[in-house]
Protein backbone atom coordinates (compact mmCIF):
# COMPACT_ATOMS: atom_id res chain seq x y z
CA UNK A 1 0.00 0.00 0.00
CA UNK A 2 1.32 3.21 -1.08
CA UNK A 3 0.42 6.98 0.49
CA UNK A 4 1.76 9.91 -0.88
CA UNK A 5 5.61 8.69 -1.65
CA UNK A 6 5.57 6.69 1.44
CA UNK A 7 5.07 2.75 1.66
CA UNK A 8 3.22 0.38 3.75
CA UNK A 9 4.09 -3.34 3.66
CA UNK A 10 3.71 -6.12 6.14
CA UNK A 11 6.87 -9.03 6.96
CA UNK A 12 6.01 -12.50 8.15
CA UNK A 13 9.33 -12.59 10.39
CA UNK A 14 11.03 -9.82 12.02
CA UNK A 15 14.61 -10.94 10.22
CA UNK A 16 13.24 -9.68 7.26
CA UNK A 17 13.75 -6.21 7.87
CA UNK A 18 17.50 -4.96 9.33
CA UNK A 19 18.00 -4.66 13.55
CA UNK A 20 19.77 -1.44 13.12
CA UNK A 21 16.43 -0.09 11.26
CA UNK A 22 14.05 -1.72 13.30
CA UNK A 23 15.67 -0.65 16.99
CA UNK A 24 16.02 2.96 15.20
CA UNK A 25 12.03 3.22 15.60
CA UNK A 26 12.13 1.34 18.54
CA UNK A 27 14.05 3.23 20.70
CA UNK A 28 15.12 6.15 19.08
CA UNK A 29 17.67 8.48 21.18
CA UNK A 30 15.15 11.60 22.26
CA UNK A 31 11.98 9.55 23.13
CA UNK A 32 9.83 10.13 25.97
CA UNK A 33 6.45 9.07 27.79
CA UNK A 34 4.25 9.66 30.68
CA UNK A 35 3.05 7.87 33.20
CA UNK A 36 -0.17 8.41 35.37
CA UNK A 37 -0.68 7.74 39.23
CA UNK A 38 -3.66 8.49 41.74
CA UNK A 39 -1.52 8.77 45.01
CA UNK A 40 -3.28 11.17 47.44
CA UNK A 41 -0.63 11.26 49.88
CA UNK A 42 2.13 12.58 47.66
CA UNK A 43 2.68 16.54 46.45
CA UNK A 44 0.55 17.33 43.43
CA UNK A 45 3.73 18.06 41.58
CA UNK A 46 4.64 14.53 40.95
CA UNK A 47 1.05 13.09 40.97
CA UNK A 48 1.98 13.12 36.99
CA UNK A 49 5.75 11.71 36.85
CA UNK A 50 7.16 12.22 33.42
CA UNK A 51 9.89 10.44 32.71
CA UNK A 52 12.34 9.70 29.50
CA UNK A 53 12.05 6.25 27.78
CA UNK A 54 15.73 5.97 26.69
CA UNK A 55 15.60 2.13 26.11
CA UNK A 56 13.05 -0.62 26.45
CA UNK A 57 14.19 -4.39 25.86
CA UNK A 58 10.78 -5.49 24.69
CA UNK A 59 10.96 -3.48 22.04
CA UNK A 60 14.21 -4.60 20.41
CA UNK A 61 15.31 -6.21 17.21
CA UNK A 62 17.08 -9.42 18.96
CA UNK A 63 14.22 -9.53 22.09
CA UNK A 64 11.34 -10.15 19.09
CA UNK A 65 13.32 -12.33 17.15
CA UNK A 66 14.20 -14.63 19.99
CA UNK A 67 10.76 -15.01 20.38
CA UNK A 68 10.37 -16.19 16.94
CA UNK A 69 13.44 -18.34 16.40
CA UNK A 70 12.62 -20.66 19.55
CA UNK A 71 9.32 -20.87 18.16
CA UNK A 72 7.35 -19.05 20.72
CA UNK A 73 5.85 -16.25 18.85
CA UNK A 74 5.11 -18.25 15.80
CA UNK A 75 1.84 -19.03 13.78
CA UNK A 76 1.92 -22.85 14.90
CA UNK A 77 1.11 -21.22 18.38
CA UNK A 78 -1.08 -18.63 17.28
CA UNK A 79 1.32 -16.24 17.00
CA UNK A 80 1.68 -15.18 12.84
CA UNK A 81 3.94 -12.67 12.50
CA UNK A 82 2.98 -9.52 10.34
CA UNK A 83 4.74 -6.58 11.34
CA UNK A 84 3.87 -3.57 9.59
CA UNK A 85 6.60 -0.99 8.12
CA UNK A 86 6.49 2.48 6.45
CA UNK A 87 9.15 3.31 4.42
CA UNK A 88 9.89 6.19 1.84
CA UNK A 89 10.86 5.93 -1.65
CA UNK A 90 14.43 5.82 -0.49
CA UNK A 91 13.74 2.52 1.37
CA UNK A 92 14.44 4.02 4.68
CA UNK A 93 12.77 3.01 7.28
CA UNK A 94 10.91 5.58 8.89
CA UNK A 95 8.10 3.28 11.04
CA UNK A 96 6.89 0.34 12.45
CA UNK A 97 4.91 -1.81 14.37
CA UNK A 98 5.38 -5.45 16.02
CA UNK A 99 2.00 -6.86 14.74
CA UNK A 100 0.54 -10.96 14.82
CA UNK A 101 -2.75 -12.14 13.12
CA UNK A 102 -3.76 -14.14 16.06
CA UNK A 103 -5.89 -17.11 16.04
CA UNK A 104 -7.07 -17.25 19.93
CA UNK A 105 -6.27 -14.50 22.61
CA UNK A 106 -4.01 -16.27 25.44
CA UNK A 107 -0.68 -14.37 26.18
CA UNK A 108 -2.12 -10.99 26.11
CA UNK A 109 -3.05 -9.59 29.26
CA UNK A 110 -6.15 -7.53 28.42
CA UNK A 111 -9.14 -9.81 28.03
CA UNK A 112 -11.36 -9.75 25.40
CA UNK A 113 -12.84 -13.43 25.18
CA UNK A 114 -15.86 -12.44 26.40
CA UNK A 115 -16.16 -10.23 23.11
CA UNK A 116 -14.96 -13.23 21.42
CA UNK A 117 -17.72 -15.01 22.72
CA UNK A 118 -20.57 -12.75 22.25
CA UNK A 119 -19.22 -12.30 18.48
CA UNK A 120 -19.39 -15.83 17.74
CA UNK A 121 -22.57 -16.28 19.28
CA UNK A 122 -23.86 -13.98 17.57
CA UNK A 123 -22.77 -15.64 14.21
CA UNK A 124 -19.45 -13.90 13.63
CA UNK A 125 -16.22 -15.10 13.29
CA UNK A 126 -13.76 -13.43 16.09
CA UNK A 127 -10.57 -15.04 14.55
CA UNK A 128 -8.28 -14.06 13.47
CA UNK A 129 -7.61 -10.69 14.79
CA UNK A 130 -4.38 -8.35 14.39
CA UNK A 131 -2.85 -8.19 17.93
CA UNK A 132 -0.18 -5.19 18.20
CA UNK A 133 1.82 -5.72 21.06
CA UNK A 134 5.24 -8.08 22.38
CA UNK A 135 3.82 -11.63 23.01
CA UNK A 136 3.62 -12.76 26.56
CA UNK A 137 4.62 -9.35 27.96
CA UNK A 138 2.63 -6.52 30.00
CA UNK A 139 4.69 -3.79 30.05
CA UNK A 140 4.04 -0.64 28.65
CA UNK A 141 5.94 0.89 25.99
CA UNK A 142 5.72 1.87 22.30
CA UNK A 143 3.77 0.49 20.27
CA UNK A 144 3.61 3.13 17.33
CA UNK A 145 7.69 3.28 16.88
CA UNK A 146 8.25 5.79 14.83
CA UNK A 147 12.10 7.06 13.97
CA UNK A 148 13.35 10.52 15.21
CA UNK A 149 13.13 12.71 11.55
CA UNK A 150 11.56 15.20 10.24
CA UNK A 151 8.82 13.37 8.91
CA UNK A 152 8.28 11.63 12.03
CA UNK A 153 4.14 12.85 12.56
CA UNK A 154 3.57 11.74 8.78
CA UNK A 155 4.87 8.11 9.27
CA UNK A 156 2.82 7.81 12.72
CA UNK A 157 -0.20 9.14 10.84
CA UNK A 158 0.37 6.71 7.89
CA UNK A 159 1.16 3.75 10.13
CA UNK A 160 -1.79 4.50 12.06
CA UNK A 161 -3.90 4.20 8.80
CA UNK A 162 -1.98 1.16 7.57
CA UNK A 163 -2.83 -1.09 10.45
CA UNK A 164 -6.30 -0.81 9.78
CA UNK A 165 -5.50 -1.49 6.13
CA UNK A 166 -4.08 -4.69 6.94
CA UNK A 167 -6.59 -5.62 9.47
CA UNK A 168 -8.37 -5.52 6.71
CA UNK A 169 -6.37 -7.23 3.63
CA UNK A 170 -5.91 -9.87 6.51
CA UNK A 171 -9.71 -10.54 6.65
CA UNK A 172 -9.35 -10.25 10.44
CA UNK A 173 -12.65 -9.22 12.52
CA UNK A 174 -10.58 -6.41 14.86
CA UNK A 175 -6.74 -4.74 15.62
CA UNK A 176 -6.30 -4.88 19.53
CA UNK A 177 -2.76 -2.47 20.54
CA UNK A 178 -2.65 -3.44 23.81
CA UNK A 179 0.55 -1.65 26.71
CA UNK A 180 0.80 1.71 24.63
CA UNK A 181 2.25 4.51 25.65
CA UNK A 182 -0.04 7.30 26.51
CA UNK A 183 0.79 8.86 23.58
CA UNK A 184 -0.03 6.16 21.46
CA UNK A 185 -3.16 5.53 22.65
CA UNK A 186 -4.47 9.11 22.39
CA UNK A 187 -3.24 9.28 18.60
CA UNK A 188 -4.80 6.28 17.92
CA UNK A 189 -8.50 7.61 20.08
CA UNK A 190 -8.37 10.73 17.62
CA UNK A 191 -7.94 7.99 14.11
CA UNK A 192 -11.25 6.44 15.99
CA UNK A 193 -10.27 3.46 17.80
CA UNK A 194 -12.13 2.79 21.09
CA UNK A 195 -10.00 3.79 24.30
CA UNK A 196 -9.76 0.66 27.46
CA UNK A 197 -7.96 1.73 30.48
CA UNK A 198 -6.71 -0.47 32.83
CA UNK A 199 -4.37 -0.94 36.19
CA UNK A 200 -1.10 -2.13 37.65
CA UNK A 201 1.00 -2.09 40.25
CA UNK A 202 4.39 -0.10 39.29
CA UNK A 203 6.92 0.44 42.29
CA UNK A 204 7.93 4.35 41.62
CA UNK A 205 11.34 5.85 42.71
CA UNK A 206 10.61 8.97 44.35
CA UNK A 207 14.30 10.15 45.33
CA UNK A 208 14.93 7.00 47.42
CA UNK A 209 18.77 6.36 47.54
CA UNK A 210 18.60 3.27 48.28
CA UNK A 211 16.38 0.42 49.75
CA UNK A 212 16.72 1.91 53.11
CA UNK A 213 15.48 4.77 52.38
CA UNK A 214 12.43 3.53 50.47
CA UNK A 215 11.21 2.02 53.75
CA UNK A 216 12.30 5.08 55.71
CA UNK A 217 9.42 6.50 53.78
CA UNK A 218 6.97 3.71 54.31
CA UNK A 219 4.76 3.98 57.56
CA UNK A 220 5.60 1.98 60.63
CA UNK A 221 3.81 -0.82 60.70
CA UNK A 222 4.47 -1.43 56.84
CA UNK A 223 8.32 -0.82 57.38
CA UNK A 224 8.23 -3.82 59.88
CA UNK A 225 6.15 -6.08 57.95
CA UNK A 226 8.71 -5.83 55.31
CA UNK A 227 11.72 -6.65 57.37
CA UNK A 228 9.90 -9.49 58.81
CA UNK A 229 8.94 -10.72 55.39
CA UNK A 230 12.32 -10.75 54.04
CA UNK A 231 13.81 -12.26 57.24
CA UNK A 232 11.64 -15.09 57.52
CA UNK A 233 11.75 -15.64 53.14
CA UNK A 234 15.77 -16.43 53.76
CA UNK A 235 15.04 -18.12 57.19
CA UNK A 236 15.88 -21.34 55.97
CA UNK A 237 19.42 -20.92 54.99
CA UNK A 238 18.56 -19.96 51.24
CA UNK A 239 21.27 -17.95 49.43
CA UNK A 240 20.06 -15.84 46.76
CA UNK A 241 22.41 -15.07 43.73
CA UNK A 242 21.43 -11.74 41.82
CA UNK A 243 23.42 -12.56 38.16
CA UNK A 244 23.21 -10.84 34.83
CA UNK A 245 25.46 -10.59 31.45
CA UNK A 246 28.32 -13.43 31.12
CA UNK A 247 27.60 -14.68 34.95
CA UNK A 248 24.40 -16.16 33.79
CA UNK A 249 24.83 -19.73 32.24
CA UNK A 250 23.00 -22.93 30.74
CA UNK A 251 23.26 -24.12 34.63
CA UNK A 252 21.27 -21.39 35.60
CA UNK A 253 18.40 -21.60 32.78
CA UNK A 254 17.84 -25.36 32.99
CA UNK A 255 16.84 -24.56 36.88
CA UNK A 256 15.22 -21.20 36.21
CA UNK A 257 12.93 -23.15 32.88
CA UNK A 258 11.79 -25.80 35.41
CA UNK A 259 10.89 -23.22 37.91
CA UNK A 260 8.59 -21.43 34.56
CA UNK A 261 7.23 -25.12 33.83
CA UNK A 262 5.92 -25.71 37.51
CA UNK A 263 5.00 -22.41 38.20
CA UNK A 264 2.65 -21.74 34.90
CA UNK A 265 1.57 -25.19 34.09
CA UNK A 266 -0.16 -24.76 37.29
CA UNK A 267 -1.88 -21.00 36.71
CA UNK A 268 -2.40 -21.55 33.60
CA UNK A 269 -2.21 -24.75 31.62
CA UNK A 270 0.31 -24.24 29.63
CA UNK A 271 3.22 -21.79 29.89
CA UNK A 272 4.36 -19.85 26.32
CA UNK A 273 7.77 -19.60 26.60
CA UNK A 274 10.06 -22.93 24.95
CA UNK A 275 13.20 -23.67 26.74
CA UNK A 276 15.24 -22.46 23.64
CA UNK A 277 13.79 -18.52 24.33
CA UNK A 278 16.00 -18.63 27.51
CA UNK A 279 19.32 -19.41 25.84
CA UNK A 280 18.57 -17.33 22.74
CA UNK A 281 17.60 -14.35 24.44
CA UNK A 282 20.30 -15.06 27.21
CA UNK A 283 22.58 -15.38 24.33
CA UNK A 284 21.48 -12.07 22.14
CA UNK A 285 21.15 -9.32 25.46
CA UNK A 286 22.70 -10.74 28.27
CA UNK A 287 23.39 -7.27 29.58
CA UNK A 288 19.47 -6.51 29.59
CA UNK A 289 18.86 -9.60 31.88
CA UNK A 290 18.65 -9.83 35.79
CA UNK A 291 18.07 -13.50 36.76
CA UNK A 292 17.59 -13.33 40.57
CA UNK A 293 18.28 -16.74 41.96
CA UNK A 294 17.71 -18.80 45.28
CA UNK A 295 19.52 -21.78 46.21
CA UNK A 296 19.21 -24.32 49.77
CA UNK A 297 22.22 -26.63 50.22
CA UNK A 298 23.70 -26.48 46.83
CA UNK A 299 20.73 -26.91 44.71
CA UNK A 300 18.62 -23.87 43.05
CA UNK A 301 15.02 -23.77 44.31
CA UNK A 302 13.40 -20.61 43.27
CA UNK A 303 13.90 -17.92 40.35
CA UNK A 304 12.74 -14.33 39.06
CA UNK A 305 13.72 -13.01 35.62
CA UNK A 306 13.53 -9.22 34.81
CA UNK A 307 14.76 -7.42 31.80
CA UNK A 308 16.44 -4.43 32.48
CA UNK A 309 15.67 -1.05 30.42
CA UNK A 310 17.58 2.21 31.07
CA UNK A 311 14.90 3.61 32.96
CA UNK A 312 12.96 0.67 34.45
CA UNK A 313 13.38 -3.01 35.89
CA UNK A 314 10.97 -5.01 34.06
CA UNK A 315 10.11 -8.17 36.30
CA UNK A 316 8.65 -10.84 33.77
CA UNK A 317 8.76 -14.83 35.22
CA UNK A 318 9.02 -16.51 38.51
CA UNK A 319 9.15 -20.00 39.42
CA UNK A 320 10.37 -21.98 42.13
CA UNK A 321 10.47 -25.57 43.38
CA UNK A 322 10.24 -25.57 47.07
CA UNK A 323 7.55 -23.26 49.19
CA UNK A 324 9.30 -21.02 51.17
CA UNK A 325 6.99 -18.37 53.36
CA UNK A 326 7.31 -14.90 51.51
CA UNK A 327 10.17 -15.95 48.77
CA UNK A 328 7.96 -14.66 46.35
CA UNK A 329 7.91 -11.10 47.63
CA UNK A 330 11.73 -11.67 48.32
CA UNK A 331 13.27 -12.51 44.54
CA UNK A 332 10.46 -10.33 42.74
CA UNK A 333 9.65 -7.83 44.62
CA UNK A 334 12.23 -6.46 47.10
CA UNK A 335 15.34 -7.38 45.24
CA UNK A 336 14.00 -5.71 41.91
CA UNK A 337 13.62 -2.48 43.96
CA UNK A 338 17.19 -2.87 45.30
CA UNK A 339 18.73 -3.30 42.51
CA UNK A 340 16.36 -0.32 40.70
CA UNK A 341 17.35 2.11 43.19
CA UNK A 342 21.01 1.29 42.83
CA UNK A 343 20.96 1.85 38.88
CA UNK A 344 18.98 4.72 40.00
CA UNK A 345 16.20 3.51 37.72
CA UNK A 346 12.25 5.59 37.67
CA UNK A 347 10.33 2.38 37.95
CA UNK A 348 10.12 -1.47 38.82
CA UNK A 349 7.19 -2.77 36.45
CA UNK A 350 6.17 -6.09 38.03
CA UNK A 351 3.93 -7.32 35.36
CA UNK A 352 -0.24 -8.10 35.37
CA UNK A 353 -2.53 -7.64 38.79
CA UNK A 354 -1.71 -8.40 41.99
CA UNK A 355 -3.05 -6.27 44.71
CA UNK A 356 -0.81 -7.37 47.12
CA UNK A 357 1.63 -5.29 45.43
CA UNK A 358 0.67 -2.44 47.34
CA UNK A 359 1.30 -3.61 50.30
CA UNK A 360 5.23 -3.59 49.40
CA UNK A 361 5.50 -0.39 48.23
CA UNK A 362 4.30 -0.84 44.73
CA UNK A 363 1.64 2.21 43.33
CA UNK A 364 -1.25 1.90 40.98
CA UNK A 365 -1.09 2.87 37.36
CA UNK A 366 -2.90 3.07 34.99
CA UNK A 367 -2.29 0.85 31.61
CA UNK A 368 -3.69 1.17 28.45
CA UNK A 369 -4.93 -0.36 25.12
CA UNK A 370 -6.69 0.76 21.98
CA UNK A 371 -9.41 -1.34 19.63
CA UNK A 372 -10.81 -0.94 16.11
CA UNK A 373 -13.44 -3.18 14.74
CA UNK A 374 -14.87 -3.86 11.77
CA UNK A 375 -18.40 -4.77 12.27
CA UNK A 376 -19.94 -1.78 13.32
CA UNK A 377 -22.36 -3.71 15.84
CA UNK A 378 -19.52 -5.04 17.46
CA UNK A 379 -17.98 -1.95 17.98
CA UNK A 380 -21.14 -0.04 19.42
CA UNK A 381 -21.24 -2.80 22.02
CA UNK A 382 -17.53 -2.70 22.69
CA UNK A 383 -17.73 1.04 23.14
CA UNK A 384 -21.23 1.09 25.41
CA UNK A 385 -19.29 -1.84 27.78
CA UNK A 386 -15.60 0.43 27.74
CA UNK A 387 -17.36 3.17 29.05
CA UNK A 388 -18.87 1.68 31.93
CA UNK A 389 -15.52 -0.49 32.97
CA UNK A 390 -13.36 2.80 32.88
CA UNK A 391 -15.36 4.67 35.55
CA UNK A 392 -15.04 1.26 37.27
CA UNK A 393 -11.37 1.38 36.68
CA UNK A 394 -11.01 4.88 37.63
CA UNK A 395 -12.64 4.47 40.62
CA UNK A 396 -10.05 1.74 41.81
CA UNK A 397 -6.95 3.72 41.08
CA UNK A 398 -8.58 6.35 42.95
CA UNK A 399 -9.27 3.65 46.28
CA UNK A 400 -5.38 2.40 45.67
CA UNK A 401 -3.88 5.40 45.82
CA UNK A 402 -5.89 6.38 49.09
CA UNK A 403 -3.77 3.17 50.57
CA UNK A 404 -0.07 3.55 49.31
CA UNK A 405 1.83 2.31 52.20
CA UNK A 406 3.83 5.15 53.21
CA UNK A 407 3.62 7.79 56.03
CA UNK A 408 1.00 10.08 55.46
CA UNK A 409 2.98 13.30 55.79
Amino acid sequence: MATGDLTLRSIRAIEEIAPEKWDACANPQNPFGTLRTKNADVPSDIDRLRFEERHNPFLSHRFLLALENSRSAVAKQGWAASHLLVEDADGNLLACAPAYLKSHSMGEYVFDQAWADAYERAGGDYYPKLQICVPFTPATGRRLLVADTPRAQDARTTLIAGLQALRVQAGASSSHVTFPMQEDYEALGEAGWLKRSGKQFHFLNRGHADFDAFLAALASRKRKNIRKEREQALAAGLDVHMLTGDAITEEHWDAFFAFYMDTGSRKWGRPYLTRAFFTEVGRVMPERILLVMAKRDGRWIAGAINFIGDDALYGRNWGCIEDHPFLHFELCYYRAIDFALSRNMLRVEAGAQGEHKLARGYEPVETFSAHEFADVRLAAAVKDFLARERTHVEAEIEVYGEHVPFKKS
